[in-house]
């Protein structure tokens, strides 16, 4: 085992893997991480699985509000090198600096394709064919770092980012373990980002879940599975949020606005789009818990009601 000192940083769940590895194979010296933040109705401060992971390890955490101005830690450590997956800050150049084999990151799309925070929805979202997995440098630019290896997978039409993201998670983790040794011993490539093919993956804002019907419907099914299953599409229903957890594509045309319902099937509602029809399958109303669509309708005595009402108003 290389006795290979490491200072790890990263902070949700798809880092997990990631750091399991490197703990398993060299010395984790320190793991840096987000501070704790409130979660659920009570705001109970909660930490994040990274942090839960290094005490599982009795490896020392840091959780510093902002790298830029607090690293200190980092650099009493003394890092050979410097792993981060998914830490959610940018790195200082005075630790991009610091290590003798680098700042290796993992990252989530097949650079320079989706740099950003949420590369795994958008990739689903904006109708990406395939996607994968980018060990590389950092450098002080958003994953604009050069390339040391990539490994690729297609996009299939039954993935959410839910399941993407836990492939995606794995693949990391092997493929960082597949590339540190060519690290260590000089022999790894180094490929420049071609600039002019750079797109993004910005974090989902809250205006980004409203699920838009005034689109094509692959867009639409691509948009309710980009979402699944955080944060999750929604739309309104009779002024009400209603979420949308899974759908499929239906070939009826009706001549009406795009977000009426034109037909009620045995397990979907049929809900008209731009070129076409979406068909709802699971969904939850406000304050409800979550539900297929044939439990959903068993609420409506009169299912013919429901037929021209328009979602999202």
């Amino acid at each position: 085992m290389e006795k290979l000192n490491i200072v790890f940083m990263g902070t949700p769940d798809f880092s997990v893997p990631v750091l399991k590895e490197l703990i398993n194979n060299y010395h984790v010296s320190l793991v840096v991480t987000q501070p704790d933040k409130p979660v659920g109705r009570k705001g109970i401060l909660t930490k994040s699985p990274i942090a839960n992971l290094a005490i599982e390890n009795n490896i020392p955490v840091f959780q510093p509000v902002k790298i830029k101005d607090d690293y200190e830690e980092v650099i009493k450590a003394n890092p050979d090198m410097i792993v981060t997956c998914a830490y959610g800050q940018i790195i200082p150049k005075i630790l991009l600096d610091l290590p003798k084999y680098g700042c290796i990151n993992v990252h989530a799309s097949l650079l320079p394709k989706l740099r950003g925070g949420a590369p795994i929805h958008h990739a689903i979202i904006d109708g990406y064919e395939k996607t994968g997995i980018t060990i590389m440098y950092m450098d002080e630019n958003m994953d604009s770092g050069d390339i040391i290896k990539q490994q690729e997978v297609e996009i299939k039409d039954e993935y959410t980012t839910a399941i993407l993201h836990d492939l995606l998670s794995q693949m990391g983790a092997s493929l960082l373990m597949e590339t540190i040794p060519s690290i260590l011993e000089g022999k790894n490539d180094r490929i420049p980002q071609n600039k002019d093919e750079v797109t993004f993956g910005f974090n989902i804002k809250k205006e980004d879940e409203f699920i838009n019907f005034n689109a094509k419907t692959k867009d639409v099914f691509n948009q309710i599975r980009g979402l699944n299953s955080w944060p999750v599409g929604y739309t309104l229903f009779d002024g009400k949020r209603l979420k949308i957890y899974e759908s499929s594509i239906g070939n009826n045309n009706s001549n009406v606005l795009a977000g009426v319902i034109t037909k009620i099937y045995p397990d979907a509602i049929g809900v008209k789009t731009l070129d076409g029809e979406i068909l709802l399958k699971t969904v939850q109303m406000e304050g409800k818990n979550k539900v297929t669509v044939k439990d959903f309708l068993n609420g409506f005595k009169d299912l013919n009601s429901l037929i021209g009402k328009k979602l999202g108003e």
